[in-house]
């Protein structure tokens, strides 16, 4: 069936696109969400009609991701993960990974636009990875993945009044006979 659409549909297509779909996707859940109208003389009209206004939209959309590939490309990422000795991590950077990063400076990013080397990272270094964007812009993005530092840990010192080991009181058990006699 072919069909114009109201709106941008997510994996089918942009307002005013035309396209043909199957009779059932379009008659029951394209036509009563209001997403797209049958493609008929009079809904061809309309859309021509709206094109200057849908120009415009897509316009502004291609100078958003513009803006946006600039913005990511000038800035390198930097993540601390924590890792073996020998520079393998103990988890793995993905997808997900990185658009929690963006999330917390402020861009929103879909999971299925980011193109990492090999679908995951699972070892120190330094990378390049993808972001596609609005049509045909990709962002090429830098990215360093350092080990997290460990902390030592110290054994802690016992408070003046606390007991300190079970040696220590097996000790202090033993001289306590002893001092009695």
């Amino acid at each position: 069936m072919k069909i114009i659409l109201n709106e941008d549909v997510k994996h089918l297509g942009e307002m005013g696109d035309v396209k043909n779909v199957a009779n059932g996707y379009a008659r029951n859940y394209l036509f009563p969400h209001g997403f797209a109208v049958p493609y008929t003389d009079e809904s061809v009209a309309y859309f021509e009609s709206k094109k200057a206004e849908i120009e415009a939209r897509k316009a502004q959309k291609r100078a958003n991701s513009k803006s946006l590939k600039e913005k990511l490309e000038a800035q390198d990422v930097t993540l601390i993960m924590p890792a073996g000795s020998n520079g393998k991590l103990y988890g793995a950077v993905t997808s997900q990974t990185l658009v929690d990063y963006y999330a917390k400076l402020g861009y929103e990013l879909e999971r299925k636009r980011i193109e990492l080397p090999g679908l995951t990272i699972k070892s120190c270094g330094n990378y390049t990875f993808k972001v596609r964007l609005y049509e045909a812009a990709i962002a090429e993005v830098k990215l360093s993945v350092q080990p997290q530092e460990e902390k030592k840990i110290e054994p802690a010192e016992p408070k003046k009044g606390e007991k300190s080991s079970k040696k220590d009181n097996a000790d202090k058990a033993a001289k306590a006979p002893a001092e009695a006699n």
